[in-house]
């Protein structure tokens, strides 16, 4: 059987005049809704020069560059810094170290802000529910530098100049009678990046959340008391599923920071004793790149990262759209 020929419909041409009229249109629109494009201008901007601009700073990954050399004239090494990134023996230990904090927030902290979200909606007394509210958002705006002091006091040592060990510290030994140095545990370091991350950070996360929540229709929770379901019943059947599809969309969106542990935390809170579980990607390349110099060897490995997070967004997005049909693009 022959095959049968596609026949391509040819495009409609366009007069002059309808062409003039088009762009006058375009025009006329640009003109009457010039302030809403203003106010997109600064992110468009922002977009432009910190993210697109900067784009073309990859190459130096596959050069042998250091500051203060020619970025031309720097030797061109293919993937040589990728192998010596996944040959070398800090690979194992970096990888380990983030898949470990990055998994204990996304099972420990992940769910708080919804839990939270979905208590705070059940408040009914509005000036308490505000009040609540501003009340947890506020550690978000404290800096990780005085949230790291804050942990150093609490939890320290005492040291041979006479000075008391932290308030934490005391407690501890008090109660099992042991000299447990948690500051300098390679294990218990773990959960204080994980505690400082929930307090800091989990108000904070349960905006978007309410705001799914206040697009709940008043009507089916009239219609669930009339029919005698309790209000953890209307919290399972009617809250609960308002938010389902916020919540893959953020569960995706966590997906493509697997590999992002909090630099700036993990940064304040290391020190000689806990190094080897606090080094993380993000560390090395800021060792590698701002102190060591070598700026070729840790863009290698920053563009790693960055692949692994497309991959993991990619993926996650594919299995979410096969599975319940929710997905971000």
């Amino acid at each position: 059987m022959a095959a049968k020929k596609q026949v391509k419909q040819a495009k409609p041409t366009l007069s002059p005049a309808e062409k003039k009229a088009m762009r006058v249109r375009t025009k006329n629109k640009l003109i009457k809704d010039r302030w809403l494009y203003l106010l997109v201008l600064p992110g468009v901007l922002y977009f432009i020069i910190f993210k697109f601009a900067p784009m073309w700073g990859v190459l130096i990954a596959f050069k042998n560059y250091y500051a203060g050399n020619s970025f031309a004239a720097s030797k061109w090494v293919g993937i040589e810094h990728f192998r010596t990134f996944f040959t070398g023996s800090s690979f194992l230990m970096l990888l380990k170290n983030t898949l470990i904090i990055s998994g204990m927030n996304l099972i420990f902290y992940f769910p708080l802000p919804i839990l939270l979200s979905l208590l705070l909606n059940e408040l009914k007394v509005q000036w308490y529910k505000n009040s609540i509210q501003t009340m947890i958002y506020v550690p978000h705006f404290v800096s990780w530098v005085v949230i790291a002091s804050i942990s150093f006091m609490l939890l320290k040592q005492p040291s041979m100049s006479g000075y008391h060990g932290g308030a934490l510290y005391d407690i501890i030994n008090k109660f099992t009678g042991s000299d447990y140095n948690i500051l300098g545990d390679t294990v218990g370091f773990y959960w204080i990046l994980l505690f400082q991350a929930i307090w800091k950070e989990t108000g904070w996360g349960t905006i978007i959340f309410l705001a799914a929540l206040a697009g709940v229709d008043v009507e089916q929770y009239e219609a669930a008391i009339v029919d005698g379901a309790n209000r953890f019943q209307q919290m399972v059947y009617i809250t609960f599923p308002a938010i389902s599809s916020t919540i893959v969309i953020m569960l995706i969106l966590r997906m493509g920071s697997v590999l992002d542990t909090g630099f700036e935390q993990i940064l304040l809170m290391q020190n000689n004793l806990n190094r080897s579980s606090t080094n993380t990607f993000d560390t090395y390349v800021y060792d590698m790149g701002r102190v060591n110099g070598n700026y070729g060897y840790s863009t290698a490995v920053g563009l790693f990262k960055s692949l692994v997070s497309i991959t993991c967004i990619q993926t996650a997005n594919f299995i979410s759209k096969k599975v319940s049909e929710t997905s971000l693009f």
